[in-house]
């Protein structure tokens, strides 16, 4: 697992991507305060007229921004290589030939694009707080159910708030690696993830069909508003984490039945 983690974080391409996460707070901060336009309240993408109160809203509005696209298009570069890309590179037999099980391979894949998401998340959220606080003023932060509450525990908010994106994006991670056992081609897997996240999130803003929205993998994305309630409303995040979970187990097994029993030394 430590040798996966260190091949994830020290490609150029890893940090490329955090460095570009990093910078969608940044922008939407210095594009609100060059403005000369103030929102009203309600105006405009949701948390971004609070930007100007209360600087800690710079990564829960960057967050909502970053969700439908940018977030799944990093989700899809790393999920989707997970196999294809040490295939591609013919580097997979020499991992098989290690004494190390298929599935403990899978596992260890899928936990380190897990851990980059974490990370990006976190990367986000900290952007996010660094930039709102030089350019806006910061303090206690008035919740959507009308409380106030301290800046140490804003804070924990905003780590509650990527932990919360973190659990959205598992099943995600794991279609990406059941579509990264099905190719060598690296951009291959990376097209096909978007896709189903595309499609996912087409379907959920599709009203006539309503009822497969609580089972499509995108549905709950964008519920960690509940998070910014006092009491936290936790009823969505244990919904979206069972969901997540199931498209654990169903693309988990797949990925391990193609891999288990796929010819990968030709």
């Amino acid at each position: 697992m430590l040798s996966e983690l260190l091949v994830m974080f020290t490609r150029r391409r890893t940090w490329a991507m955090l460095a570009a996460i990093a910078l969608i707070p940044i922008l939407l901060a210095v594009a609100v305060y060059l403005s000369s336009d103030r929102l009203a309240p309600g105006e405009g993408p949701p948390f971004v007229d609070r930007v100007t109160q209360n600087g800690l809203f710079t990564g829960f509005a960057a967050m909502l921004l970053a969700m439908p696209l940018f977030l799944p298009l990093t989700v899809s570069v790393v999920s989707g290589d997970t196999i294809a890309g040490e295939a591609g590179l013919g580097t997979l037999r020499y991992l098989l030939i290690a004494p190390v099980g298929r599935l403990r391979l899978l596992v260890v894949k899928y936990l380190g694009t897990l851990a980059f998401v974490l990370a990006g998340t976190f990367t986000l959220m900290l952007a996010g707080a660094l930039i709102g606080w030089i350019l806006f003023p910061t303090g206690p932060i008035t919740l959507l159910s009308g409380d106030v509450i301290g800046l140490g525990e804003g804070l924990g908010r905003m780590a509650l708030v990527a932990l919360y994106t973190t659990v959205s994006m598992t099943g995600m991670l794991a279609i990406g690696l059941f579509i990264s056992t099905l190719t060598t081609i690296p951009v291959g897997a990376m097209t096909g993830v978007l896709i189903a996240s595309g499609v996912s999130q087409i379907l959920d803003n599709l009203p006539q069909l309503s009822i497969i929205h609580e089972w499509l993998f995108t549905h709950y994305w964008l519920d960690f508003a509940d998070i910014l309630r006092q009491p936290i409303e936790l009823s969505s995040f244990g919904s979206n984490a069972l969901l997540q979970l199931g498209y654990i187990a169903l693309f988990g097994a797949l990925a391990y039945g193609r891999f288990s029993t796929k010819d990968v030394l030709s």
